[in-house]
């Protein structure tokens, strides 16, 4: 027990240490001050000033060593380092989380989708609609959503993971618009669900072999924005229906380790609705067979050891 409170409390710190990185002194009413500073960002002593802590204490904190701050604490904290929505509520479930008061998230072991699921995917065509996992694995879609992403499906099954396919996928780099603004709000979702349990296998799996390969994924990473994605608006540059912003929402799957099911859509009648339409098309090939029956599988990437997952 002692050893998974310190894990936790280990996370706490590296997010405390990463936030406090992009507060620039003036942003808070701070003079800059003469010199280079070590590291970007506020002094472990100006935030734990801001935060009304003493700076033993806000060290402590920081290198995991302090795990039960008060809740007036992580306000104090939210404060200063100017969190909003999300990030603010990343704060506290941490802090929660590193003090033991509540436990954490199921595993998400089980990536098997009910039949039920399965039905309501197909219910909903000609909507593109796709489950993913809490690690952004995609586990089962309908023709239209596996249309919607194509070439993700030439990868073997466990490697069919939507943040792994805008990396690292070269059609997953060319697929959205803007490219830079998809990957950030993946990143910092990943980093959302990833916060109650940062030693999980498939995701230290995952963001080895992204910090490895991809330096954007690693720059991102290490920046430690959150967000919990709910819904919003993608625009594609589809290589075979052509342009279309699509709006889309994100369900979550009760009983299911963490299992979201996606579903875009159009606005009627216009041209965004005809070239999503096309997706389901008798005209459009599917891109394999159905997500129940994996593709013949290409040679996998290489794996990587938790290890070797440079997730601070």
């Amino acid at each position: 027990m002692a050893a998974a409170t310190e894990v936790r409390g280990t996370e706490l710190g590296r997010y405390l240490k990463a936030r406090r990185a992009q507060v620039r002194p003036e942003d808070v009413g701070l003079p800059a001050g003469a010199g280079l500073r070590r590291t970007p960002g506020l002094r472990r002593e100006e935030l734990a000033a801001l935060a009304g802590v003493s700076v033993d204490y806000y060290i402590r904190l920081e290198r995991g060593r302090e795990t039960n701050p008060s809740p007036a604490v992580v306000d104090a904290l939210g404060r200063a380092l100017r969190l909003r929505g999300d990030a603010y509520e990343r704060l506290h479930e941490l802090a929660e989380l590193a003090s033991g008061r509540v436990s954490e998230l199921p595993s998400c072991a089980d990536h098997t989708v009910r039949d039920s699921i399965l039905r309501m995917l197909e219910s909903v065509r000609p909507l593109p609609a796709y489950v993913v996992s809490r690690y952004n694995r995609v586990l089962a879609a309908n023709p239209p959503g596996r249309r919607l992403l194509p070439g993700l499906w030439d990868w073997p099954e466990h490697q069919r993971n939507l943040t792994r396919y805008l990396f690292l996928h070269p059609v997953g780099r060319t697929l959205y618009e803007p490219w830079e603004d998809t990957v950030a709000l993946s990143v910092a979702h990943l980093r959302a669900v990833a916060g109650a349990d940062p030693d999980d296998p498939e995701l230290t799996t995952l963001v080895g072999e992204l910090v490895l390969k991809s330096p954007q994924f690693a720059r991102l990473w290490e920046r430690y924005d959150v967000c919990e994605r709910g819904g919003g608006q993608k625009s594609f540059r589809h290589p075979k229906v052509g342009p279309m912003t699509l709006t889309y929402e994100v369900m979550r799957l009760a009983r299911t380790g963490g299992q979201r099911m996606v579903v875009y859509q159009a606005s009627p009648g216009t041209p965004d609705e005809q070239a999503m339409l096309r997706l389901d098309s008798a005209d459009t090939r599917p891109e394999s067979s159905p997500a129940s029956h994996p593709d013949p599988a290409p040679e996998p990437l290489p794996a990587r050891s938790p290890s070797s997952a440079a997730a601070s």
